[in-house]
């Protein structure tokens, strides 16, 4: 049996038809959306080198991408902003991102499968799977293009914003972006409240100079 898919093949012989996978990415960046994925499967589909997408490279997520659209039965993406996350904090934020990821499927999943251990309201049965993207087909699955999407959305504040290296960084916490950041400030897309530990280490350090 292939690894990946036991969860789903566990609910599928429980009676559930349409099993839905989901996955944020860009929980630790200091800039930026959080990005979510939902996937749904056919029952027999199977892509080789689907994996957790921290442990795949651009080439690989990128044709891996194009495989998992033509294959499912449903998939989305979408985005919960740096002014959603200041309000509502990056945990609810990324949960929120999942929620509107599944409901965007375009189909009523019987069965919702969520990374980590946090679930969002749902009418629809859900299970926390811990670790699901090292685990579960169709989270791995959602994981890749969810970090795809968030990628290419930094890419493009990358050109907006070019002092801050997105480009390279995707707003991760990279001693560059630190360092940009305490040299020019914050740009609009910053999670402010991401900030205050890195001033807080400024004052700090700039209190034993005298």
């Amino acid at each position: 049996m292939r690894t990946y898919q036991r969860i789903e093949k566990k609910y599928f012989k429980a009676g559930y038809k349409l099993i839905a996978g989901t996955d944020e990415a860009g929980r630790g960046p200091l800039a930026g959306p959080v990005v979510a994925a939902a996937v749904v499967f056919p029952r027999k589909v199977w892509i080789d080198g689907i994996n957790d997408s921290k442990k795949l490279s651009l080439s690989e997520r990128l044709d891996l991408e194009s495989k998992i659209k033509s294959k499912a039965l449903a998939y989305s993406v979408q985005s919960v902003n740096h002014s959603t996350i200041n309000e509502i904090n990056i945990l609810n934020a990324s949960l929120l991102a999942m929620k509107k990821a599944i409901e965007s499927l375009g189909v009523n999943p019987d069965i919702i499968l969520v990374d980590g251990t946090k679930l969002f309201d749902s009418q629809v049965k859900a299970e926390a799977i811990i670790d699901g993207d090292n685990k579960c087909f169709s989270i791995a699955a959602a994981s890749i293009l969810a970090k795809n999407h968030r990628d290419r959305l930094m890419l493009e504040y990358a050109d907006k914003f070019p002092i801050y290296n997105f480009e390279k960084n995707k707003g991760y916490p990279t001693k560059f972006h630190i360092e940009a950041i305490l040299k020019y400030g914050p740009c609009e897309i910053h999670r402010k409240k991401f900030l205050t530990k890195i001033y807080e280490r400024r004052i700090e350090q700039d209190s034993f100079k005298f």
